[in-house]
């Protein structure tokens, strides 16, 4: 049994590109979770900023960062794959030096550092999809894709829980996270630059063209943007109605949003494997579904009143939870699957823009809709959720994807170039599953 984990454990490893990679995943990680969460705060507390200031601030260089997702896709449709993720963590790096550098008051250079936070965080999720999607194929390739998961949402929780213990030191305390959240950046962009991994050459990309139109998925981007909106159930909807509406003590929120992250952790990887009996689309539409019963499960839970209420809440997270890890197994998988070789990257760029535009307005819907009541936010939220998940069962593929890129094999280390071998041995005697 061991040996068999441990076959696997190192299968995964050079699925997502070797273990250099799997370390520049888990140090940039562990660096996102000492600063991301506390971005707010360091502009309050260091930066003597007021709360709407730097929240505008914030939020402005999500959605501007949101712009170069366009050019990010081109790149990445160049063949570029683990330079384009390395210049991800560098934007960051180049986004916490400018923090580091701001004096207080200055919501100029605030909202700059944002932007280049932004920018990072926006490209690397679409790098790195199309890094995982070069080097693995069919379902070995949705599994990566959600080991991937798995060990970001471990490193950004441990990154979070150890900058929450350090942050009774005030500003110094802030100041020296984010210095250690620049060098994790760094540090992450030289190990994923070191794996060298590119598609095939552009000339051979014309080929692609001809046998495999640019899919549209319209009915799938609308509803991606409805779909994240369970991200942000467990930090910004669960907290607000646990301490507004129910009056409930804190220790539900923070017992909620751990839950969450260990659930992430350990089902994932589990959870998708068990699922790719199914057509990918089917499992996204279905994952619809469960997220639709959670909400109306919170619609019921906050109806109970007096002490039923949050522990009732606190259950039906675990739901939302379960719909969100199938949603994030699914839904990239889906994308990656559809889309032909050559505009691999405009397509997962084009999946990252609407859900970098959903994470971002749905902090603000949410907020809109919850003070009108348990009925108009957790009923509007299940009943636009099982319209996109319908969308999302009845839109017609286009077509099939074009065959994987081969890489270039001087440039790819001995593990992936292994793993490389073993996929295309594979694809000679079957293909790839129907998305």
């Amino acid at each position: 049994m061991a040996t068999t984990v441990n076959t696997r454990s190192r299968t995964l490893i050079r699925a997502f590109g070797g273990p250099r990679y799997a370390v520049a995943l888990a140090v940039d990680a562990l660096g996102t979770g000492l600063l991301r969460p506390f971005l707010l705060l360091y502009g309050m507390v260091v930066l003597n900023l007021r709360a709407p200031t730097a929240g505008i601030a914030m939020t402005g260089g999500v959605v501007v960062g949101l712009v170069c997702m366009p050019a990010v896709g081109r790149w990445l449709d160049t063949g570029a794959r683990s330079t384009v993720v390395a210049a991800s963590m560098l934007v960051r790096v180049l986004g916490v030096t400018l923090l580091l550098a701001t004096p207080p008051g200055h919501v100029w250079l605030f909202a700059t550092a944002s932007l280049f936070l932004g920018i990072g965080n926006q490209a690397w999720p679409a790098a790195h999809a199309a890094l995982v999607a070069t080097v693995t194929h069919g379902r070995e390739r949705d599994t990566a894709l959600a080991a991937g998961r798995s060990l970001r949402n471990a490193g950004m929780g441990s990154g979070a829980l150890l900058a929450t213990a350090c942050l009774a030191g005030g500003a110094g305390t802030l100041r020296t996270l984010a210095a250690v959240t620049g060098l994790a950046y760094l540090t992450a962009a030289v190990l994923a630059w070191s794996v060298h991994l590119r598609a095939r050459p552009a000339d051979a990309r014309a080929h692609d063209r001809a046998v495999a139109p640019a899919p549209r998925m319209r009915a799938l981007l609308a509803a991606n943007v409805i779909y994240v909106f369970c991200l942000n159930v467990p930090e910004i909807a669960l907290p607000l109605i646990l301490a507004q509406q129910l009056q409930a003590s804190l220790v539900w929120s923070s017992a909620i949003f751990v839950t969450n992250t260990v659930l992430v952790v350990t089902l994932q990887v589990p959870v998708t494997v068990l699922l790719a009996r199914f057509s990918r689309r089917n499992v996204l539409a279905f994952a619809g579904v469960v997220l639709a019963v959670s909400y109306v499960g919170f619609l019921a839970a906050t109806a109970l009143g007096g002490g039923w209420a949050a522990p009732a809440v606190a259950a039906v997270s675990v739901v939302c939870t379960l719909g969100e890890i199938i949603y994030a197994g699914s839904a990239t998988a889906l994308v990656t699957a559809l889309a032909p070789a050559h505009v691999l990257g405009r397509a997962l760029s084009r999946f990252q823009l609407s859900t970098g535009f959903g994470l971002a307005v749905s902090p603000a819907v949410i907020t809109a809709l919850a003070p009108h009541g348990p009925v108009a936010l957790w009923g509007s939220l299940a009943a636009v959720t099982l319209l996109s998940a319908s969308a999302v069962a009845t839109e017609k593929d286009q077509g099939s994807p074009a065959p994987r890129p081969n890489l270039a094999q001087a440039r790819v280390p001995v593990p992936v170039r292994t793993a490389l071998a073993s996929q295309q041995a594979a694809s000679a005697v079957s293909a790839e599953r129907r998305a």
